[in-house]
């Protein structure tokens, strides 16, 4: 009898001697006495080859470079902004988009950027480039970039169609970076026809680049909804209080 396991690029064969008998159209085996340790040495082994093989072969998580967990570094697009492998590319219908990122559990974000913005590179460079910021941004939210000037055609939440430099306008933006934080759907507001517009479905706003502590809490805050009782500055406060007592350094 032969046994073959395969595990990636492996391939492991077993012979085992044995008489095969046919009966009924089914086969019965008539092993030597060294059939069942054999036998079991053999599954034994391809057991640990298949664990071997399936670790070897695990994806690297995504927004990463490796089962480590390192960061990937952004790329720089021909439009001039750095972008990150894992952000949402979508059809630009922000309806749309925040009810997928809310079917994913996630909350939904917009980060509005700009060619040639060094806070801008520093987002990336920076925040998203220290693990665990990375980590949690991506398993908590869905994050769509837009460009200041973009061309690009966007649907907004009240069904107008027009660039994202238009939206922009439309929403009074004027610098950049700035994150936009949306409510969940079921709190949209809504008008006869559908959706009043974007900029008045936030729960909370990042104007202007944050250090890495002030980033990483302002993504805390939103995804624990603790802007329905707390301003972002107290809430701020509180953990850089809490982390002090606890013995930890806080970085501000």
């Amino acid at each position: 009898m032969v046994i073959s396991v395969k595990s990636g690029n492996h391939l492991t064969t077993f012979l085992i001697r044995s008489v095969f008998f046919r009966k009924s159209k089914e086969f019965t085996v008539r092993s030597t006495t060294m059939v069942a340790p054999i036998l079991g040495l053999a599954l034994l082994f391809a057991a640990g080859t298949l664990v071997r093989g399936a670790s070897q072969e695990t994806a690297a998580p995504e927004g990463t470079n490796d089962a480590t967990g390192r960061v990937t570094a952004p790329i720089l697009a021909d439009d001039g902004l750095y972008r990150q492998a894992w952000f949402l590319d979508s059809f630009l219908e922000l309806a749309d988009d925040l009810a997928q990122a809310q079917a994913q559990g996630k909350r939904f974000v917009i980060l509005w950027e700009q060619k040639g913005c060094p806070y801008c590179e520093r987002l990336h460079t920076d925040n998203l480039a220290l693990p665990g910021i990375n980590r949690y941004v991506r398993e908590n939210f869905t994050v769509l970039q837009l460009d200041l000037w973009g061309a690009r055609q966007v649907t907004d939440f009240d069904g107008e169609v027009l660039t994202e430099k238009a939206l922009a306008r439309k929403w009074g933006l004027v610098f950049t970076p700035t994150m936009q934080f949306f409510v969940e759907e079921h709190e949209l507001k809504a008008t006869e026809s559908g959706f009043e517009a974007g900029n008045r479905q936030l729960a909370a706003t990042m104007p202007g680049y944050f250090r890495p502590f002030h980033f990483a809490r302002m993504f805390e805050y939103v995804r624990g909804r603790h802007y329905e009782k707390l301003h972002f500055q107290k809430y701020v406060a509180e953990e850089a209080k809490e982390m002090r007592e606890a013995g930890r350094e806080v970085d501000m």
